[in-house]
């Protein structure tokens, strides 16, 4: 492996995703979400840029990169205070998943639109009983004499459902031979007969909206199931490898953004003696410590996404996993610290801190909670016996 962490193309990459966040700003997402709507705008510029895409092939009209350079976009734009959550929905997991799995009309059909912001797709896979259990899992396929499938079940916090043109649902079909229970994709379309939705009240508010979702004999046609019937694991991990490198990203940024408004506040705010108040210890320490922590735990995503972009989905998602947890504990510490730097200031509308308080308490527990990633760590690569 190269000691080279990013190349120059990076560098100009983050240099020209910043710009763009920054025209945005944190004003521009907070008001987005207090007004209930979404960051039309800079999805659709990040689109026409070739930002959304840069992950996907470039014959289907992406940049041909990878996760390495996807999540730089999604942490550069959080830095700046205009993170796009969906960006770890469409491009990351439903494009993926596609471009790797699907066949070469689902692939002419989404991912166009996936890469240029034109089409947008969600991911439901979390359900009412089965938490972050993807073992668990009951909505169920089954197939009609015609060949077409028929899905029945509920999926609980999917984001952004009302703005997506499809969801990818995990389902689960019955293996024939052996009885049991295996997951597979299907495409969705939004307005499928018997595919309902209900948004969730929730006290974080966010520009993308949470849903709880039915498939009532939801049918559709063979060709909306996504990859191989018999592939199983092997193509929903696919997906959520890159879900929890973005979720780093998406953390990193976040705890980025908190970090540098506390900084900027230390350099000039006066108290005592006219010493701006980043000269004391208690004070500087924290502030350098949760610098610190983010950027080891972007080093780490570093690594899942070359693993990832590399082919190596085992070493990935151990990877994965680790940076995943790793940035959601030091985005939680940043935003803590940034809000306590600047006192009662930081919980002002004013400083746009307050926030971030329960959005950085949530990437610790979406996409995948820190327990259960220790359950992995400890099993995988420990070698410890489960509990469970």
């Amino acid at each position: 492996m190269s000691t080279v962490l990013e190349t120059a193309e990076h560098t100009s990459l983050r240099a020209a995703v910043a710009a763009l966040g920054q025209r945005f700003g944190r004003e521009y997402s907070t008001g987005l979400a207090r007004k209930g709507e979404h960051p039309r705008e800079l999805w659709e510029e990040a689109g026409k840029l070739g930002y959304l895409g840069v992950n996907l092939p470039e014959e289907y009209g992406g940049g041909g990169a990878g996760m390495a350079e996807l999540s730089i976009v999604l942490e550069e734009l959080g830095a700046a205070g205009s993170p796009l959550l969906m960006m770890v929905v469409s491009p990351a997991i439903c494009g993926t998943v596609i471009a790797r799995f699907g066949t070469e009309a689902q692939k002419r059909a989404w991912l166009p639109g996936l890469a240029d912001g034109s089409l947008t797709m969600s991911f439901g896979i979390t359900e009412p009983d089965a938490g972050s259990n993807s073992h668990r899992i009951t909505t169920t396929a089954r197939r009609e004499a015609g060949g077409g499938w028929v899905l029945d079940g509920r999926k609980v916090f999917i984001s952004g459902v009302d703005i997506s043109d499809a969801t990818l649902i995990v389902g689960r079909t019955e293996d024939a031979r052996s009885g049991s229970l295996k997951p597979c994709l299907f495409i969705v379309p939004r307005d499928t007969p018997g595919f309902s939705r209900t948004r969730i009240d929730m006290e974080l508010q966010a520009a993308e909206k949470q849903f709880e979702l039915v498939l009532d004999e939801v049918k559709l046609p063979a060709d909306a199931l996504v990859g191989e019937e018999d592939a199983g694991l092997l193509q929903l991990f696919a997906g959520l490898n890159p879900e929890r490198i973005m979720g780093a990203a998406f953390s990193i940024g976040m705890g980025r953004y908190a970090v540098e408004r506390a900084v900027e506040y230390a350099r000039t705010r006066t108290v005592w003696k006219g010493a701006p108040i980043g000269a004391h210890q208690a004070i500087a320490h924290p502030l350098a410590q949760a610098h610190i922590e983010l950027e080891l735990s972007r080093l780490m995503m570093q690594k899942a996404a070359r693993l990832y972009d590399d082919g190596d989905d085992t070493g990935a998602g151990e990877a994965a996993n680790m940076a995943k947890y790793a940035a959601a504990e030091a985005c939680v510490r940043a935003v803590d610290q940034a809000v306590h730097t600047l006192g009662g200031n930081g919980l002002t509308r004013e400083y746009g801190l307050a926030s971030l308080i329960t959005a950085a308490r949530v990437s610790r527990i979406a996409p995948v909670s820190r327990e259960m990633i220790l359950n992995y760590v400890s099993h995988q690569t420990l070698g410890l016996p489960k509990s469970y």
